[in-house]
Formats: C-alpha cells, sequence, structure tokens
C-alpha cells in the first residue's frame, strides 16, 4: 500500500480498505517514470484525466512541431513509446491497479500519431480529430474494446504495453475515419 500522504486518502471504502488511488503530485515526483506516466501532472486533473492528458498532448504537439520534422516525430513516437511500455507497466504497479485513469501517456503518445499523420490540418481539423479520439478512447467500440481487453490481468512489460495498444487502436480507428472523410468529400 501507499502511504496516504501521496495518495488522496478521500478514496478509502466505507469498511476501510483502500479503494483505487488517485496519485498526488509528490506521488508523481517520486520518480522519472511516475512524471512520464502521469503526462507530466496532466494525469492528475480530478476530472476526465484522459482528455486532459489529450489535450496536453495537442499542447505540447504543437509546440514541439515547431522544431520537429517528420522523420524526427517518428523517432520521438518510437522512443515514447518504448519508455512509456515501461513507464506506465511501473506506474500501475506501484498504484496496485491494471490500468488506472490517472495514467494519460498512452494518450499522449496516441494523439500524437494522430496529429503526426493529419497535420497539416487547421484547427478545426485538429479539433475533429481530437473529438474523434477521445470517442474510440473513452466508448471504446468493436476493436478498441477487443485491445483493451486483450492484455488485462498482464504483468511485466505487458501490462505496460496493454495500457497504451488500445489507445494506439483508437487513434487508429480516428485515423481511418478522418481518411474516409477526406475520401468522401475531398478539398
Amino acid at each position: 500500500m501507499i502511504p496516504s500522504d501521496i495518495v488522496d486518502a478521500r478514496l478509502l471504502r466505507d469498511d476501510g480498505t483502500q479503494a483505487a488511488q488517485r496519485p498526488t503530485a509528490r506521488f508523481m515526483l517520486g520518480h522519472a517514470a511516475r512524471c512520464i506516466a502521469l503526462g507530466f501532472g496532466s494525469g492528475l486533473a480530478p476530472i476526465a484525466p484522459g482528455t486532459v492528458g489529450t489535450l496536453w498532448a495537442w499542447a505540447a504537439f504543437l509546440l514541439l512541431d515547431r522544431w520537429l520534422g517528420a522523420a524526427q516525430w517518428g523517432l520521438l513516437l518510437v522512443a515514447s513509446l518504448s519508455i512509456g511500455i515501461w513507464a506506465c507497466g511501473r506506474t500501475a504497479r506501484e498504484l496496485a491497479i491494471a490500468d488506472p485513469g490517472a495514467i494519460v501517456w498512452d494518450e499522449v503518445i496516441a494523439f500524437w500519431a494522430v496529429l503526426w499523420l493529419v497535420m497539416p490540418a487547421g484547427f478545426l481539423g485538429q479539433l475533429g480529430a481530437f473529438v474523434l479520439f477521445r470517442y474510440f478512447d473513452m466508448a471504446k467500440p468493436g476493436p478498441v474494446r477487443w485491445a483493451d481487453r486483450l492484455f488485462k490481468g498482464a504483468r511485466g512489460w505487458r501490462q505496460g504495453w496493454g495500457i497504451i495498444f488500445d489507445d494506439l487502436v483508437a487513434a487508429l480507428c480516428t485515423l481511418l475515419v478522418i481518411s474516409l472523410l477526406r475520401f468522401a468529400w475531398p478539398p
């Protein structure tokens, strides 16, 4: 069990047992893996941390895109995926939850991939990508639900991969819908 001063103590059940733990900033700052997995603080949002993490990813993408070309983005995504598998798995094990909502690095990587492939796009195109991605990530229709269930209960690197995998499938579904819309209504 994690000391109560680094998790939100309000999440105790009526019988005194500890419910799912919501990490605090102190917990996050205790290890680099936690900072990464919790999206540098965006995952600490008390409401809709996945959406806040995706918004953070959008802002970070727009900032980094000023200096990164396509090949550099590809390398950053591969590196972020590799590091993310480790960081998400380690943080989830420390929180003793299979896929904590506070872990948002999966949203960050997946939405970066979406933006990398749809850019250049104006604000409305980016907003559309955001809305589609959040829909697929939250509602988990068909293939996203399958991907979400595939690694449930996994341990080691497979746990980290499982946390990220369903978001990559959500990103793929987002890109498929965007491609179909672009095909149906070319500019």
